[in-house]
């Protein structure tokens, strides 16, 4: 593998660990919505990707992005927005859009429809984590807690 995207190679394997821990989220939570409380699959589905959304910000955040000195940075709130705003929209619509193909036309499990539903999104969301959300602190800039 060229050196150059050497980083890049292993941003993705920590994104994708943390994605895999959003995934038990999101699986766990659709199975709590869906399968004991019995809510519609696709409202079930937008709220247990909310819980991953939530999950993973903490963990990108800290982990994936760490080495860009977002932790203790200014602006973690609109860092949470962007991301909510990004990734999370992508996220909430793209599930939605995927289950009630994958569920409604293909007639899928509602759990194997989500794992498919998160397959198709996460691609675009790492992009869109790197490129807009979790940005370098520039090094001169003041660490404060927020």
């Amino acid at each position: 593998m060229p050196e150059r995207f050497r980083p890049l190679f292993f941003r993705w394997i920590k994104f994708s660990a943390v994605g895999w821990l959003g995934v038990s989220v999101q699986l766990t939570m659709l199975t709590l919505l869906a399968g004991r409380l019995e809510m519609h699959y696709l409202v079930a589905t937008a709220l247990a990707v909310q819980c991953a959304i939530l999950n993973n910000f903490f963990w990108h955040e800290r982990w994936t992005w760490g080495d860009r000195g977002l932790l203790n940075a200014p602006g973690r709130w609109q860092r949470f927005l962007r991301f909510n705003a990004t990734s999370g929209t992508l996220s909430i619509l793209g599930n939605v859009v995927f289950m009630s193909i994958y569920v409604g036309q293909f007639g899928l499990h509602y759990l194997v429809g989500n794992i498919a539903s998160i397959a198709s999104c996460t691609i675009l969301n790492f992009v869109i984590s790197d490129r807009l959300v979790f940005l370098a602190m520039p090094t001169d800039a003041p660490a404060s807690c927020e």
